[in-house]
């Protein structure tokens, strides 16, 4: 008798709810435009320095308090391509990195980089760490829409999580080769209604399939929004 290796995807099943697959398609038709064009764009550092700062801005925004956390979101921002690298192979070491650079100044040192004691929220991170570091079939859109709600949900970097979060999603798309300058501002995407990204975050934690799949679509009209702010930093050259 033959055995068959069956390879669980969780990822590919959330990717396959009804309306995911035409949202992430759009979504990744809204960066190629931005950014592929026939290959006719080109991004200077100027341009994505100004997309990483508006970005950044955008990220702290969405905390409450910009004044406590902008200067770590511009810490996050500007090492976004290094923790890209290590997102979805380290995950855990992305992310205590994340932490050592938004929090640095809010709280102890001897607190940067560590996640809460909970056992339940060790449990999940790890959960998170599984998936990220597990081949998928799903797109960057879906992975990093995941990363970022379990994040947020989870808060294992207490107030400094939402930030970490929204950097984790980012993290993923330029890991994945989507948005590979990171200039793609998803992070203002989401900032443009924060009344219902929160409102799409309580859904997510609920745990209904309408909960997630409502999250999924949310995340990839961030993308394409954010695809949409960034057009008009980036001209084409023939």
């Amino acid at each position: 008798m033959v055995e068959t290796l069956v390879v669980i995807d969780p990822l590919a099943d959330l990717a396959r709810l009804e309306g995911v697959p035409s949202a992430v398609g759009a979504a990744t038709d809204a960066v190629d435009a931005v950014l592929r064009d026939r290959g006719l764009r080109t991004i200077t550092d100027e341009h994505l320095n100004r997309a990483l700062l508006a970005a950044a801005r955008a990220n702290a925004e969405l905390t409450g308090d910009p004044g406590q956390w902008q200067i770590g979101a511009l810490r996050l921002s500007a090492e976004l391509a290094s923790l890209a690298a290590l997102i979805r192979v380290a995950p855990a070491q992305a992310l205590a990195r994340a932490h050592a650079l938004v929090a640095r100044g809010v709280v102890p040192d001897s607190e940067l980089g560590k996640i809460g004691s909970k056992p339940e929220m060790a449990a999940r991170m790890h959960s998170l760490g599984e998936l990220l570091t597990r081949p998928t079939s799903a797109s960057a859109i879906v992975v990093g829409a995941v990363a970022h709600a379990e994040i947020a949900v989870v808060a294992p970097f207490a107030d400094a999580s939402g930030l970490i979060a929204r950097a984790a999603e980012h993290l993923v798309l330029i890991a994945a080769g989507l948005d590979p300058y990171g200039v793609i501002m998803v992070e203002a995407g989401h900032a443009e209604s924060s009344a219902t990204y929160l409102a799409a975050l309580e859904a997510y934690a609920d745990g209904s399939v309408e909960g997630v799949k409502g999250w999924l679509l949310r995340c990839a009209a961030a993308v394409a929004r954010g695809a949409e702010l960034s057009a008009s930093q980036l001209p084409i050259t023939r």
